[in-house]
């Protein structure tokens, strides 16, 4: 008995020593993600997008991309909440971009920003890592929000092309609800 009381206080001052170990660390003042912003406005969200909205946007975009000979795109529309509502391929499009442009209209109308944001934040190095810990983020550009009325409704996703085609054809889509 006596040697389980030593074990025990033992472990205790151990446990109580280490506790330094988890203090706070001290904030880094190169850091951008320190400075606590005094306002916070994020778009509001809106009604789901309806499917003859949805068709719109997606056909907004598949018209862009015809426009410039690009073949081999996937348009996918959803919700606000990420859930699909629409989608469209055109016939070359690869099998990997089903699914890519499906995320990126989902991560553009979860966070309430397109894509580029993610993307662009990556690369301003070592401050920005912890984004692809976020649940369901993708950092490739071609996803947007569908705003109608200041609220989110949507948003679309394209994938198959390269970023910035994805972008453009994409923002096409944005355009068509305006």
């Amino acid at each position: 008995m006596r040697r389980l009381s030593v074990m025990a206080g033992v472990i205790s001052a151990a446990l109580m020593m280490s506790s330094a170990v988890f203090a706070q660390v001290p904030a880094d003042p190169n850091n951008p993600n320190e400075a606590v912003p005094d306002a916070m406005t994020p778009p509001p969200y809106g009604e789901i997008i309806n499917i003859e909205a949805a068709k719109k946007a997606a056909a907004g975009a598949i018209a862009e991309a015809q426009k410039r000979n690009w073949n081999g795109l996937c348009v996918a529309i959803v919700g606000p909440s990420g859930d699909l509502v629409y989608f469209e391929k055109q016939d070359n499009c690869q099998f990997a971009s089903v699914t890519i442009s499906q995320h990126k209209a989902r991560t553009a109308a979860r966070y309430r920003r397109p894509t580029l944001v993610f993307e662009r934040l990556l690369g301003k190095g070592d401050f920005f890592a912890y984004l692809p810990t976020l649940d369901d983020v993708i950092a490739s550009r071609g996803g947007n929000p569908l705003v109608v009325g200041g609220k989110i409704i949507g948003a679309i996703g394209v994938s198959g092309g390269t970023g910035s085609q994805d972008d453009v054809v994409s923002q096409a889509g944005v355009a068509a609800l305006k």
